[in-house]
């Protein structure tokens, strides 16, 4: 049992797991109490000590599972059981997207008040290695005399003791034991609380947030290990704005392919790209389907980052507008728009969370609208759809809550028909709900 975790008695319960939480947890009952218990399914018979109570929610450890479900598997990760990395490992993965799907149909009924016409077939793509993006932190732990590098562990805000990763995409899942010993010779290793990594496909970047300037041994240190592992370092001693390569002079571009539309992205490490390659190629193939593209259409690709939908859709519609608040995805966006050759497509910044009624890009005609948003989703901008004249929406959505509030804004408010909806397998193994939903004009 974890050191951080006391037991509220050592009484010792069996218990009959009724279902899974959205965090994934196991839900039984004692007392009239609900309890949750981590790493269990529902229908186990499962025995288990009460934690203390926090913060009104009843927890518990795992003693032993008495009666397993047919559902259980065998978790691929020898760190499973201590790291929070993941959470879903020991559920086998058709379950996993049927467990996500009941999430957000639920969501839709209990938030959105509205019915489900159609699901749409769940997308998955790999489910290990798939991860091409991660924070990872880092910390020294003095009684070890090594920095421990990867992710929390379970409950906890200790990192877990990592030798590996087996949803890190290759060959980063091998990197953390390396890169622990790395910084463990640093003079500022205990200084350096994170690395951000991005596996393009093209390099490996890895960003060292570092809290003091490093020496000309540290630097050689990195340089050595650069070079030995084929990785990209970069430095960031502040903010965002303070990253820079290690080694200028050798820096590619990072880059990520569409292969089916034949085009290419660069990107900053430091950019939001979709964790799972291949699940973001499907995802964007199914978007382009469902919003019926054709060269009649304006198209407006809301929250539009680089453009990881614009520059699809471009090649399909008349015209297409991407909107995004960051100043700097839109210079990106519009570089990989010429890029690639596309002339058909614009792209401003305005922030989406903030009053658009006096913008002039919502003045325009667009009949078709792709929605992207992050989880605090698209409310603010959902009443100018009608006005812009949008007859067919695609929402991509990260967080089923926020999704099913704005369907039930769409619906409910401002005429619109929710014809369909579907989970897509972007985080496997973790209970993170990504979806996407088919809306038109009534």
């Amino acid at each position: 049992m974890p050191r951080h975790l006391k037991p509220k008695s050592s009484e010792v319960l069996t218990l009959e797991v009724a279902d899974l939480s959205h965090e994934g947890q196991g839900i039984a009952h004692h007392n009239g109490r609900a309890v949750f218990i981590d790493g269990v399914l529902p229908g186990e018979t499962v025995t288990v000590q009460l934690l203390k109570h926090r913060k009104g929610i009843q927890e518990s450890v795992l003693n032993e599972i008495i009666k397993p479900s047919s559902d259980r598997v065998a978790p691929k990760c020898e760190h499973y059981k201590m790291c929070g990395g993941c959470i879903g490992q020991h559920l086998d993965s058709s379950k996993q997207l049927e467990f996500k799907q009941k999430q957000l149909l639920e969501n839709m009924i209990r938030i959105g008040k509205v019915t489900v016409p159609t699901i749409l077939p769940p997308l998955q793509a790999r489910i290990w290695n798939y991860r091409r993006r991660a924070r990872l932190g880092a910390r020294f732990v003095t009684q070890k005399n090594r920095t421990l590098v990867g992710f929390r562990e379970r409950n906890s805000n200790k990192l877990a003791d990592l030798k590996q990763c087996v949803v890190l995409h290759e060959p980063l899942n091998t990197l953390i034991e390396p890169l622990g010993t790395l910084l463990t010779q640093l003079s500022v290793r205990d200084r350096v609380p994170q690395i951000e990594c991005a596996v393009a496909d093209n390099a490996i970047a890895l960003v060292i947030r570092i809290l003091e300037d490093l020496t000309t041994t540290d630097i050689e240190l990195l340089q050595q290990f650069q070079q030995q592992h084929q990785v990209q370092f970069y430095l960031q001693r502040e903010g965002y704005d303070t990253i820079k390569p290690l080694t200028p002079e050798n820096a590619q571009p990072l880059q990520y392919r569409l292969p089916d539309f034949k085009l290419e992205y660069e990107f900053l490490p430091n950019d939001f790209i979709q964790v799972n390659g291949e699940l973001n190629q499907l995802m964007i193939q199914r978007a382009v389907e469902l919003l019926e593209v054709n060269k009649q259409d304006r198209v407006a690709d809301l929250f539009c980052g680089l453009g990881n939908f614009s520059l699809p859709l471009a090649q399909h519609a008349q015209t297409v507008l991407g909107v995004e608040g960051e100043t700097n995805l839109v210079a990106r966006a519009k570089a990989n728009a010429i890029r690639n050759g596309l002339v058909n497509v614009e792209f401003i910044v305005a922030n989406l969370f903030e009053d658009q009624q006096q913008a002039p890009w919502t003045r325009g005609k667009f009949n078709k609208v792709l929605l992207d948003p992050p989880r605090a989703g698209a409310r603010e901008i959902l009443p100018m759809l009608p006005r812009m004249g949008a007859e067919r929406i695609v929402y991509i959505s990260c967080h089923p809550g926020t999704l099913a509030r704005d369907t039930g804004i769409l619906v409910n408010e401002l005429g619109y028909l929710l014809l369909s909806v579907g989970v897509l397998d972007m985080f496997p193994h973790t209970a993170h709900v990504e979806s996407m939903a088919v809306f038109v004009k009534r």
